[in-house]
């Protein structure tokens, strides 16, 4: 009889612990959670967005004549990282939407100089697309065309020059253009590869500089 009071006062105050110790880490799951949705609700909402190409596409299947659309669409952050991808479907605002998700799926990391411009010029092929990149000084602007423009403003370049040799084809024209922005590497990365310093690389290319001035 005296072991029953007791027993049903440990149940009691067990079960009590137990279930704060619950509440307690479910709280802590779900502020957890909260973060990390935040976290990635505030990069999509950094994500720039464009809308290179729609084009009608058709299938051929018994009875006739399927229709859909098919969309080319660039995304980034402008400030280094860029996506491309396209998207299939019957309606245009779900092509542009599977698009969209395949191009966040996708990104890459471009290094900029000064956060405006390339390291270096490159060139980028794909297909019969050839595309010509080169560095420019402050004030230039973005001096390219077509599905080229896109992909300089999603990546967050301002002084540029491009040219598109080849194929005016916006697949091919992207295609290449990521490879030659995949080609580009800051004197940092070339250093740590080399095992030099960064001085050491980008000497050469200043004392070149200060000679043409010179003359």
């Amino acid at each position: 009889m005296a072991r029953a009071p007791g027993g049903s006062g440990r149940g009691p105050r067990e079960g009590g612990e137990g279930g704060g110790g619950r509440g307690r880490r479910d709280r802590d799951g779900g502020g957890r959670g909260q973060r990390r949705d935040s976290g990635q609700d505030r990069e999509e909402n950094e994500l720039v967005d464009r809308l290179v190409d729609i084009n009608r596409v058709s299938k051929t299947v018994k009875g006739g004549k399927r229709f859909g659309f098919a969309a080319i669409v660039v995304v980034g952050d402008q400030r280094g990282r860029v996506g491309y991808g396209t998207g299939k479907a019957r309606e245009v605002p779900e092509a542009i939407r599977k698009a969209t998700e395949s191009a966040k799926r996708g990104m890459i990391r471009v290094a900029l100089r000064e956060g405006r411009t390339l390291h270096h010029d490159v060139v980028g092929h794909f297909g019969a697309g050839r595309v010509v990149l080169r560095a420019a000084p402050a004030g230039t602007g973005i001096i390219a065309g077509g599905a080229m423009r896109a992909v300089f403003e999603t990546v967050g370049l301002k002084d540029v020059v491009a040219k598109s040799v080849g194929t005016s084809n916006p697949h091919n024209m992207i295609k290449a253009t990521f490879e030659a922005l995949s080609a580009v590497q800051s004197p940092r990365t070339v250093a740590a590869r080399r095992g030099k310093k960064v001085a050491d690389i980008l000497g050469r290319r200043d004392d070149q500089v200060a000679a043409e001035a010179a003359a």
